[in-house]
């Protein structure tokens, strides 16, 4: 009967896991199915409530990062984080109230970050932040 639960409790927690995307809970899950199995071959609850952990620990521990990294993948930037980092040209002056840089072809409102002296006309620049619709530049060392 108890390894009727277990498994009852394996099913409900891998189903449940559709909710949560986390893959947590389809470890527990099959923790549970571990455990209903040992309860079954064994008879001993304490024994399958050990295996449960075991194998519930064991995959929470070394299954789940390796699956999360495998299913969602790297981080990828997009809209203003995705700019910073990326070099631009100063097309006028750009000093601590602002001017205007070149950055794949659009005109960018920017401003000199911190206290940078002014940035000439046609030097390399670094978004370094974009604030509002602001690129924040940094000039590139020749």
């Amino acid at each position: 009967m108890a390894a009727l639960l277990w498994l009852i409790g394996g099913i409900a927690l891998m189903a449940a896991e559709i909710l949560s995307g986390d893959f947590f809970l389809l470890m527990v899950g099959v923790g549970a199915l571990f455990g209903a199995a040992a309860d079954w071959a064994t008879g001993n609850t304490i024994i399958a409530a050990v295996v449960f952990a075991v194998v519930s620990i064991g995959l929470v521990t070394f299954a789940r990062p390796w699956l999360k990294k495998r299913m969602h993948g790297a981080l990828i930037h997009t809209n203003a984080d995705a700019l910073i980092g990326r070099k631009a040209v100063a097309v006028s002056e750009v000093d601590q109230q602002g001017g205007q840089v070149k950055l794949d072809g659009d005109i960018w409102s920017a401003r000199a970050f911190d206290d940078q002296p002014p940035i000439a006309a046609g030097a390399s620049v670094t978004i370094v932040e974009i604030s509002g619709a602001t690129a924040v530049v940094l000039a590139d060392s020749e």
